[in-house]
């Protein structure tokens, strides 16, 4: 050892004593920086090594110096000579064999290692046909160290589908073949070891980590091998419930993988699993009678039951004898008084609802009366098990007494399960349909509610929980129901005002607005619900907010019914504005009551809803005015919060009004407020963004009723533009354009807007820093100019504003805010996707003088996207774009594709892996389908950020950010 390496050991241990026991954190933290920069270094292989093969280390440096070592093995190990593997592989697999009792954690860390480096190198670089002839060999020869070779078998299969390890993927995909063709031979190691009782739960363990690797055994060999015999009869004992049960989820798994011929193929092996699992079902039905027994047991079986119901829904969905033991003992599993294990089977009912209730399931009956047919015959056999399965769980939505006493998090965790339990009830009724469940959920209520009485006692729990459940089925329940929904609604107005039940009471009127506006009753109901709705927005800020919800869901489905009370419904209105009526209605909530009235007022006549619109927009109208007066005094200190209370109101008032000619008028009227606040508060960006959305949404309601008022409106978004950069005056004129893009009359003034605003934007982001630094202004900048593409590419393409829009593009590619990258990536695709169409043959030429004399560049930004400058999140987006521009321009591309792909050293790709990515381009030239392209063009992506060292390698020798666009004018 030299003098370094001895160096760098010693101050290696110093660094872990300082991390783990060192009492000043910033002393902890400069060890945690050493030992993370030491993991990165050449040095590391070698010092880790050698701590791992002295003798004298602590558990602390054993602990770190395998892990080192197993990173370094997965991610590094292209840093090391040809020659070192061999070295490399005998010092491992010696360390595999000294710690054969040592630490776990230490030993999987070398087990992962060797692992690893077996899927980096050829079997037969490995020597005498690949790692697991060479694991036979090792164990007839060492028996004594099978603990250590049982770890290496377990993570064999894991490494082999991890992406964790940098192979290359051809490399990879050669591994995996390999491990399954040598199945057989690992089972059988793995049946040799079994002899041996202290082995077995690492057997079985090993076991499951092989039948999660894939199909590699014939289900008939299976069947009746040693391992799944030892698998199943390992159920029963106490020391290996844990490791069987995996293992047998795993082989239920495993009978119903794509890979493994399908359930007909695997049936000798399904007929040998089901019965051996379906023999547990008396041991768990005498844990509903002895509550003391093991919960984790009983879990177990319960997780057993559930992945047999999930893998075999297909077959359990035909309604034979057999299948339904299996529906009965899932119901079961649903009655446990322990929600966790009741949940288990949440998944299976609604797979199996899917199942009975989707049409695909029954193409092969063939003629439609047969599918009818035996659909119905279906349902019938399944509807008694639905209807206990509502039974069962319904309750389990009650709140707890103990509720309030609960933590935050617990309640939470409440609110989840009796969302998680609404949804296994519409599952039910899916199945029932809604009038069935309707009637097994109101007996309970109608109980509830009945036992109330004279009883101070009365549990209002109980009511409120069959009141949430019968809200959850509001869709399956038709709007021609009479017999249940109308004993409801009358009993609503009759519940005490407790918070939660209130609140309920709302929701369930707000879920049935269509069925009270369907049902002929529905005017003799609706004065009552509305008392109900305003009792709500009194009671609590819950129940406020529920109301709200309630009271724009019914004014939008009764709004013909409701336009006669008009005035009590503003009254409403006025008192929650104002703040007066003693309503606990948040800001958000009253926006609600905003969209409700908005939505009367569609149905009236067109010169009533003007006045009514003017008379909307006044309880806004007036503090606004106010405001803008304060704001001249500059003493005045005005709060955003102040103007966008009232502007958001103002906003949802032109959205949901749909009476362009009332709304353009109303917008017309109030023009010089906006005007006042655009000149005082342009600065504002809270303030901006919410005057930009009500200008939006009055755009998009009156359309071309806007008349001059648009133009004034323009104007002021493209002074203040300029002066603020505010990035909500481009989303405004996104919508614009969306209206007026195709209207030839706009032209001119729309030329105008966009080339003021392309032009300020482009100066604004010259370098990928200004993109980083402003990523809003970059989406919304490139959001207009795809909207410019879709509806005015006439306007656009011609415009001088144009070629600095798509050099600004090139510069912002790679920036890493999802949304701005996002929104450059679709402009592109835009460009190209509108050059290579009919419709854009008579742009052809400009975009080609644009487009060719930096599509090299262009080329080049788009593959070092791919390979790394980007995240894999985008990799779809960014090949689209590659796509797009390769069907465009076709053997340019391949020739730009060619040289940018020249750039990258062959110690990162491969010229086997270039040509393979360039192959892909050419079929996308020739019009290849974009699902036949991802896979080799993803590839590139994978091989090239296979780790830090060849990524940073890849994105040096293209340099995306460096390209000079200079030369492009």
């Amino acid at each position: 050892m030299t003098a370094f390496s001895s160096e760098l050991q010693s101050t290696l241990k110093e660094a872990l004593n300082a991390l783990y026991h060192h009492p000043d954190p910033e002393v902890q933290r400069q060890a945690e920086r050493w030992l993370q920069d030491f993991q990165r270094s050449i040095d590391a292989w070698q010092v880790s090594d050698s701590l791992l093969h002295d003798a004298s280390s602590d558990l602390e440096s054993l602990i770190f110096c395998s892990q080192t070592l197993k990173t370094k093995v997965q991610r590094d190990f292209e840093e090391l000579p040809s020659e070192a593997f061999r070295p490399l592989r005998d010092s491992l697999c010696s360390l595999l064999k000294k710690l054969h009792n040592g630490p776990t954690k230490v030993r999987t860390h070398i087990s992962v290692a060797v692992a690893s480096l077996a899927v980096q190198v050829s079997s037969e670089d490995w020597g005498g046909g690949g790692i697991l002839n060479w694991l036979r060999d090792e164990i007839d020869s060492h028996p004594e160290y099978i603990p250590s070779f049982l770890d290496l078998l377990s993570v064999l299969p894991q490494e082999a589908c991890s992406y964790k390890t940098a192979a290359r993927p051809e490399r990879r995909r050669q591994f995996q073949k390999e491990l399954l063709s040598s199945m057989e031979t690992a089972l059988n190691l793995l049946t040799y070891c079994l002899r041996s009782n202290e082995l077995q739960e690492q057997v079985l363990d090993a076991f499951s980590s092989w039948l999660r690797l894939g199909y590699g055994v014939a289900a008939s060999t299976l069947a009746s091998h040693p391992l799944v015999f030892a698998t199943l009869s390992s159920l029963n004992s106490e020391q290996l419930s844990d490791a069987a049960v995996n293992a047998t989820c795993d082989l239920i798994h495993y009978t119903v993988s794509e890979s493994s011929g399908g359930i007909n193929a695997q049936m000798p092996l399904i007929q040998v699993l089901v019965p051996l699992v379906m023999g547990l079902r008396e041991r768990f039905r005498a844990s509903l009678k002895d509550l003391d027994q093991d919960e984790e047991e009983v879990k177990s079986m319960a997780r057993l039951f559930a992945d047999m119901g999930d893998s075999y829904v297909d077959l359990i969905a035909t309604g034979s004898d057999e299948s339904m033991m299996i529906v009965n003992v899932l119901l079961e599993v649903a009655s446990h008084p322990d929600y966790d294990i009741t949940s288990m089977t949440f998944n299976f009912w609604r797979s199996l609802q899917d199942n009975l209730t989707r049409k695909e399931s029954y193409l092969s009956f063939g003629t439609e009366a047969a599918v009818e047919a035996e659909k119905n015959r279906r349902l019938s056999i399944f509807r008694t098990p639905y209807e206990m399965l509502v039974s069962l769980v319904s309750f389990r939505v009650q709140y707890p007494k103990e509720y309030q006493e609960m933590s935050r998090e617990d309640q939470k965790d409440f609110k989840q399960t009796r969302y998680a339990v609404a949804d296994i009830i519409m599952d039910a009724a899916s199945v029932l349909g809604g009038e069935t469940t309707l009637k097994i959920l109101f007996v309970k209520f109608f109980e509830a509610v009945g036992s109330k009485g004279n009883n101070e006692s009365w549990d209002w729990r109980v009511a409120e929980g069959a009141l949430y459940c019968i809200r959850a089925i509001s869709e399956y329940v038709p709007d021609y129901e009479v017999d249940i929904m109308p004993q409801v609604m009358a009993i609503l107005p009759k519940l005490p005002h407790q918070p939660q039940l209130l609140q309920t009471a709302c929701l369930t009127i707000g879920a049935y607005s269509k069925w009270i506006d369907a049902t002929p009753v529905a005017l003799s109901f609706l004065p009552s619900i509305i008392d109900i709705l305003t009792g709500g927005m009194s009671t609590s800020e819950e129940s406020a907010s529920a109301a709200a919800v309630a009271f724009r869901n019914v004014c939008a489905a009764c709004r013909d019914k409701l336009c006669g009370s008009l005035d009590g419904l503003f009254q409403i209105y006025h008192r929650a504005v104002s703040g007066e009526g003693g309503y606990k209605l948040s800001t958000e909530d009253s926006l609600h009551l905003v969209e409700a009235l908005s939505m009367v007022i569609t149905e009236l006549p067109p010169d009533h809803a003007k006045k009514a619109v003017e008379a909307l927009c006044l309880p806004a109208v007036t503090p606004l005015q106010q405001l803008i007066g304060q704001a001249m005094d500059s003493s005045q200190q005005i709060t955003a919060r102040q103007f966008t209370v009232h502007i958001d109101r103002l906003s949802n008032i032109f959205r949901y009004v749909s009476h362009p000619e009332a709304v353009a008028d109303a917008f017309q009227r109030l023009w010089p407020i906006f005007k006042a606040i655009f000149d005082n508060r342009a600065w504002d960006m809270r303030t901006m963004e919410s005057l930009c959305k009500a200008s939006k949404y009055a755009v998009r309601t009156s359309g071309r009723f806007m008349g001059v008022t648009i133009g004034a409106m323009l104007e002021a978004v493209q002074d203040k533009y300029q002066q603020h950069h505010q990035s909500c005056f481009l989303y405004l004129s996104s919508e614009v354009i969306k209206i007026f893009g195709s209207d030839p009359t706009c032209a001119t003034y729309l030329g105008s807007l966009i080339k003021a605003l392309f032009g300020h934007t482009t100066h604004l982001l010259r370098s990928i820093k200004d993109f980083t630094a402003r990523p809003d202004i970059a989406d919304d900048c490139y959001l207009l100019a795809s909207r410019c593409m879709r509806y005015c590419p006439h306007i656009i393409v011609l415009s001088p504003a144009f070629p600095p829009l798509v050099d600004c593009s090139m510069i912002g590619i790679t920036v890493q805010h999802r949304e701005a990258c996002m929104s450059i990536l679709t402009f592109l695709s835009d460009v190209f996707d509108l050059t290579n169409s009919t419709a854009g043959e008579q742009y052809r030429s400009t975009i080609d003088s644009v487009v060719i004399p930096r599509g090299a560049s262009l080329t080049r930004i788009l593959i070092a996207s791919l390979t790394g400058a980007l995240p894999t999140s985008r990799l779809e987006e960014v090949t689209y774009v590659l796509v797009s521009l390769t069907r465009t321009y076709g053997a340019k591309v391949l020739e730009w594709a060619k040289e940018a792909v020249s750039f990258i050293p062959s110690n990162a790709i491969t010229e086997v892996e270039s040509s393979r990515f360039l192959n892909a381009l050419s079929q996308a030239a020739k019009g290849a389908v974009l699902s036949e392209l991802l896979e080799p063009l993803e590839e590139l992506s994978e091989i090239c950020r296979r780790n830090r060292t060849v990524q940073d390698i890849v994105q040096g020798a293209l340099k995306p950010l460096e390209l000079n666009f200079a030369a492009v004018s």
